[in-house]
């Protein structure tokens, strides 16, 4: 069995059978704590009762002072005013506005954002416009809605989103009788943020979409579901652990939950215990190189040229592997501008990120190419090499060029 990748397997159905043991046992660890066991209960009947799984946990009372609409939790504080975490529908608009016509709240005075999935922040151009409140968001979950064209993730929303205030990891500040602390969240996604609320005897965990009474939600590779220790799901865990909130609140879900010591416990094993499985999974020497689609990124994603700009493009690299590794890469330019940039490269730490920056000229009768007078897309291939193996065309940018 000659592969497309990877090496030649002299014994296939040996080669084939280690492949589906390697699959199922990775795919029970990962259905041990899903998430989605809470959304989707009849896709998981068959592993139902099985005691090497985390029980799902029951939901506890929302305190009498919050509000949930859609993916939008809110708290009311006692002299009515309003802090409100996302918005993804203008519907949520019209929501608020009701209840300040009702006098249920008297007026939106800050907004929190989780993170950059559209059904999250689709709508915040217009929460923005009708409630000129400052808006707080994690340095990471800021640089994405600010500049969502920049990069290339799944579920991502082209609106734009003014961010205020970015947060440093941890900061502290009064909101009412409220004490806020911020935090980075890398679980649904690694691009998240997470706020602890603390007020009235309760310390209140508002986590995204990161968990649910089922477990964690890392369904998708496009979010960068990262393993390992103290990174990713694992980090996640460990702050909720050292946090012990009295109560854990996913913008997907009515009610509120918590996590025992010893479930936490078990869900660090359950994730230590699958980057070893999965890296068993993948021709690389960390599954995070399978698990991670974005290990390799173009920065900007998408960005406007004109013709006789010099503009930046930057390749970035996660070297996920325990030692330093070598990267080198360039960009490939359409034949009919008759350049050729040099490769460049760059050693990368162990479990570090890595740049390589390019200046890249925009001909001058680009524009004259195109003959629609609309702005074209152009997509630029990025040639790389890691470690020293030839991955071809693996990443790509978009210019769009205006006449």
């Amino acid at each position: 069995m000659i592969p497309t990748h990877g090496v030649i397997m002299c014994e296939p159905e040996t080669a084939v059978a280690q492949l589906r043991q390697g699959i199922e046992q990775a795919y029970d660890r990962y259905v041990a704590i899903a998430a989605l066991r809470h959304y989707f209960p009849w896709v998981f009947t068959e592993f139902a009762g099985r005691a090497d799984h985390m029980p799902i946990r029951q939901g506890k009372p929302v305190p009498d002072f919050l509000r949930h609409f859609g993916t939008t939790w809110v708290v009311i504080a006692a002299n009515g005013e309003a802090l409100v975490m996302d918005c993804g529908s203008p519907a949520i608009v019209k929501t608020l506005q009701q209840c300040q016509a009702d006098g249920e709240i008297t007026q939106v005075t800050a907004c929190w954002v989780t993170h950059y999935h559209d059904d999250h922040v689709d709508a915040m151009p217009e929460f923005q416009a009708a409630f000129p409140c400052p808006t707080y968001a994690v340095d990471v979950v800021a640089d994405v809605v600010e500049a969502p064209r920049a990069f290339r993730l799944a579920c991502i929303s082209p609106a734009v989103t003014r961010i205020d205030h970015r947060t440093r990891e941890g900061e502290r500040w009064t909101w009412n009788e409220f004490q806020l602390t911020a935090y980075t969240l890398p679980g649904q996604t690694y691009y998240h943020g997470r706020l602890l609320v603390e007020g009235r005897g309760l310390r209140l965990f508002f986590a995204g979409d990161s968990f649910t009474m089922a477990g964690i939600d890392d369904y998708c590779m496009g979010n960068r579901n990262l393993l390992g220790a103290n990174v990713g799901y694992d980090r996640c865990l460990a702050l909720i652990s050292e946090l012990q909130p009295t109560h854990i609140f996913n913008c997907h879900v009515m009610d509120a939950f918590d996590f025992t010591a010893e479930e936490i416990r078990f869900m660090r094993a359950n994730l230590a215990e699958r980057e070893t499985l999965y890296t068993a999974l993948v021709a690389w020497d960390h599954a995070n190189y399978g698990l991670d689609e974005h290990w390799v990124r173009c920065y900007p994603y998408e960005q406007d040229v004109v013709a006789g700009q010099l503009v930046k493009l930057r390749v970035e690299f996660t070297n996920h592997s325990a030692g330093a590794k070598v990267a080198q890469c360039r960009p490939i330019l359409p034949r009919t501008w008759a350049q050729v940039i040099q490769e460049q490269q760059v050693t990368i730490a162990a479990h570090s990120d890595g740049v390589v920056d390019f200046s890249i000229s925009i001909p001058s009768d680009a524009s004259k190419l195109n003959q629609t007078h609309t702005p074209k897309r152009i997509v630029i291939p990025v040639e790389i090499t890691y470690a020293g193996q030839p991955l071809g065309q693996f990443r790509e940018a978009i210019f769009v060029l205006h006449a």
